[in-house]
């Protein structure tokens, strides 16, 4: 049967089923990242993403379908995170544009849109890359406007589309050779296809009966648990230890290589290595966890190890603590000519960051990249006139960029791609010149800085000729690795001394939650055994992930 419009009701079908299918493969995607590092995770980034615009749509009223499309669109926009959020977020923004006086969308207005989608994602990046999501995204919107100039199906327009995208993404890895040299598709890419295939199977009805479904109430008992209620006015932020709600379902009968036995004890005892709050409620088929921890990447690829993941949450509860903590102090904020938020995890980081004069610190980094909507939320608290966001990784940069679009007041984003650079930035920050000197100054200040980032390997891979064992202590150069062994101290002094040039003056240590003052003393004498005329500064950062985080300037 040939079915020629789309209306609001199915859409939301559409947008329901695409979310649910995405959630149950973003465990998938995650493990297609192509380093190996605990980074922000594609398919969770996306996953976030999607799951903000569903509620969007589920909340408005909209009885047309470009309402919808304007709610999902807008919904994704402010819960974007990662650049592959936000590069999502963007293909639903033109997606919206060009269905947004549609009542219904024929075959010609679905294919369309998806064009549309590509053409403001393409606008959004910089420096598009080929062999990635954008590309998966051309591809498939070229097959379905292809379709639509044969049938006035939209079935069939969809399924062009999912073939199309199918098609691009095992091409990835003649795009992007680093893809190639791993092994793996291209992740963004992946992801899109599972929501692009979750579109399709809400129009055609099938392939949804057979996916696991646990009852969610179970689950929501746990957020509604006591010692979620009425603590967060008593408190400070900085006393917030763990400051990330994380919470999963592990379906216990999925079937996979590799698969781990699942033990109650065993798995209670090491996630309360990593958090507080911890709840673990198991039966035969099926685990809840809720635990407040730092990195939530660990508890997610500690749990995949038993089963499939299912209703992965996460929230900073550092930023709703100030939310609610705020309300009662709103009157007493004065508004501030020039503002700075740097987004960065660790209470010495912080620390560091405001004696520099940043005047607000987000947390966020490398295992939870926060959304667009926090970082807007970051910097309207402060009530300012003009504001300088510092995103200090490479994957909150798009995000950052996104926040200053939809932000009131005149925003720079100065391109920190890390901690080291974002510090080194702010030494060119002056409240009394303008926006535009102080980005300028801020930015070329960030060209003179060499990055390096210390921190464990989660699998086996080679990458750029470098052999990589699970567990390996890797050094990370400019965001490269270039050094990868069992030993921590060996490998930060090869990466260090590839680091060095004859104009190397200063080298600055931070330290890290897994780092240790008497180790950063060692690195300190072997450095100047190396240079005795380079200056060495040690300072207490407490981030997680990298056991050291170093700057040579």
């Amino acid at each position: 049967m040939v079915v020629t419009e789309i209306n609001s009701a199915k859409f939301r079908d559409m947008v329901r089923i695409a979310t649910y299918r995405l959630n149950k493969n973003a465990e998938f995607v995650d493990s297609l990242n192509v380093f190996p590092v605990p980074d922000g995770d594609t398919g969770t980034n996306m996953n976030l993403t999607v799951q903000s615009g569903e509620k969007a749509v589920n909340e408005s009223n909209g009885s047309q379908v470009g309402e919808l499309t304007a709610a999902l669109a807008k919904g994704m926009l402010m819960g974007a995170r990662g650049n592959s959020g936000v590069i999502l977020s963007q293909l639903f923004r033109g997606f919206s544009k060009k269905t947004e006086d549609k009542e219904v969308l024929d075959s010609q207005a679905l294919a369309d849109a998806f064009v549309g989608g590509v053409e403001t994602a393409y606008k959004a990046v910089m420096k598009p890359v080929e062999g990635t999501i954008l590309t998966v995204a051309r591809q498939a919107a070229r097959a379905g406007q292809k379709k639509a100039t044969e049938t006035s199906d939209v079935n069939e327009v969809m399924q062009a589309v999912v073939e199309g995208a199918h098609k691009s993404l095992q091409q990835t890895p003649e795009l992007l050779p680093v893809l190639k040299e791993v092994g793996v598709v291209d992740s963004g890419g992946q992801g899109l296809l599972f929501v692009y295939q979750g579109f399709l199977e809400a129009l055609t009805g099938e392939n949804v009966s057979d996916l696991y479904q646990p009852d969610k109430s179970e689950m929501d008992e746990m957020v509604n648990a006591a010692h979620h209620q009425g603590v967060q006015p008593q408190i400070s932020t900085q006393e917030i230890h763990f400051g990330y709600c994380t919470e999963m379902m592990i379906d216990l009968t999925a079937d996979f290589e590799g698969k781990k036995e699942f033990n109650y004890d065993e798995f209670r005892e090491y996630l309360n290595e990593l958090g507080d709050s911890l709840l673990v409620v198991s039966d035969d088929e099926v685990v809840k966890v809720h635990v407040h921890t730092e990195v939530p990447g660990h508890i997610f690829s500690h749990g995949k190890k038993f089963g499939k993941l299912d209703k992965i949450k996460v929230d900073n509860m550092r930023i709703q603590h100030e939310n609610v903590v705020d309300e009662s102090a709103k009157s007493d904020i004065q508004p501030v000519d020039f503002a700075v938020v740097a987004i960065a995890v660790g209470d010495g980081l912080r620390q560091l960051f405001e004696s520099l004069g940043v005047s607000y610190v987000l947390s966020g980094g490398q295992t939870m990249n926060p959304s667009t909507q926090d970082i807007v939320d970051a910097v309207e608290k402060l009530k300012a006139k003009k504001a300088i966001i510092l995103p200090n990784n490479g994957n909150i940069m798009m995000a950052a960029k996104q926040a200053k679009d939809v932000l009131s007041i005149p925003v720079e984003v100065v391109p920190a791609k890390t901690v080291s650079q974002g510090m080194s930035a702010m030494l060119g920050f002056d409240p009394d010149a303008s926006l535009e000197d102080n980005a300028q100054s801020m930015t070329e200040l960030i060209e003179g800085v060499t990055s390096i980032q210390v921190t464990r390997a989660i699998r086996d891979t080679e990458i750029d000729g470098v052999e990589i064992h699970n567990n390996d202590y890797m050094g990370l150069l400019n965001g490269k690795i270039v050094h990868s062994t069992a030993n921590k101290f060996e490998t930060i002094i090869e990466t260090i001394q590839d680091g060095l040039t004859e104009d190397s003056e200063i080298v600055t240590i931070i330290i890290g939650e897994d780092g240790s003052e008497e180790e950063a003393q060692q690195l300190e004498d072997r450095i100047l055994e190396i240079d005795e005329d380079l200056e060495v500064e040690i300072h207490q950062g407490d981030q997680p992930v990298y056991d050291y985080l170093i700057s040579i300037e």
